[in-house]
Parts: structure tokens; C-alpha cells; sequence
């Protein structure tokens, strides 16, 4: 099998797009490359990074969920994303960072110093109120950064 047909993206990017846009408006870096996932993970400081996805709980949850944390009066430095299903190679570098825990869609991970200091996994946004998974998130913000 050729490279590009194991890399092809899942989803068609008019299928995507305003799911991505959902975190882009808010600010959020949309990362598509391994070489942009290390930039932003070799920050010095604290970097969320939301691994988005086309799901039902990243709709209900993750999204909003993120939206309503960036409301908060301490954030990480930087809130960048990756998009499971679309942007393979940068989700994977993203995931390599993530030490410890499985590949999960949607996941949120809050790095310091390029290692994992807090981290939210599917089963931790499934079923739950955007309120419930942003409080999670704000209490984070406001232990690590």
C-alpha cells in the first residue's frame, strides 16, 4: 500500500472544516504537521493541546468544553489542536508526547515543559456536560499554569 493512501485523511474537509473552525475561532492553532507539534510542544510554559474529533462527544463536549475554559481568568500560554482522523501525522507526533496514556478521541492534554501535567481521555468527556469538562479543564489552568 502506497504512503499516500495510508495517510489519507478519514474525513472530507468540507465535513471537517467547521468543526475545526469551532476551535480556530476561539483562537486555538490549528497544528497539521509534525514539525508544527514540536514547535509548539518545545514551548517553554504550559500548552493545551486538543486532540479534536468528529464524534458525537467532541461535538457535545470537548468543543464547548474548551470555549467555555478560555473564558477563564488563567489559561495555558498557548491552546493549540490537532484533528484525529485528518491531520494523522500531526495527531500521532501529539500523541508521542503523551507518555503513559493511550490514543483517545477526543483527549485534551495539558503539557508544561513538554510533559504531560494533566490530561482529560474520551471516557473522561463522554456523557458529561461542557460545564463539567471545562471545570475540570480551569482547575488544571489553574494548578499548572
Amino acid at each position: 500500500m502506497s504512503s499516500f493512501f495510508r495517510m489519507a485523511p478519514m474525513y472530507p474537509p468540507e465535513m471537517t472544516e467547521p468543526m475545526r473552525q469551532e476551535l480556530t475561532s476561539l483562537g486555538v492553532e490549528d497544528l497539521r504537521t509534525p514539525e508544527q507539534v514540536d514547535e509548539a510542544l518545545s514551548h517553554q510554559g504550559t500548552v493545551l493541546v486538543v486532540v479534536n474529533s468528529v464524534c458525537g462527544c467532541a461535538a457535545g463536549g470537548a468543543r464547548p468544553a474548551v470555549a467555555l475554559a478560555l473564558r477563564h481568568s488563567k489559561l495555558p500560554d498557548r491552546i493549540v489542536t490537532v484533528f484525529a482522523g485528518v491531520d494523522r501525522e500531526a495527531v500521532e507526533r501529539a500523541r508521542s508526547y503523551f507518555v503513559g496514556y493511550p490514543p483517545s478521541s477526543p483527549q485534551m492534554a495539558l503539557l508544561r515543559e513538554g510533559k504531560v501535567v494533566f490530561m482529560l481521555q474520551r471516557q473522561d468527556i463522554e456523557g458529561r456536560d461542557p460545564y463539567a469538562i471545562a471545570q475540570d479543564l480551569t482547575s488544571a489552568f489553574d494548578e499548572f499554569c
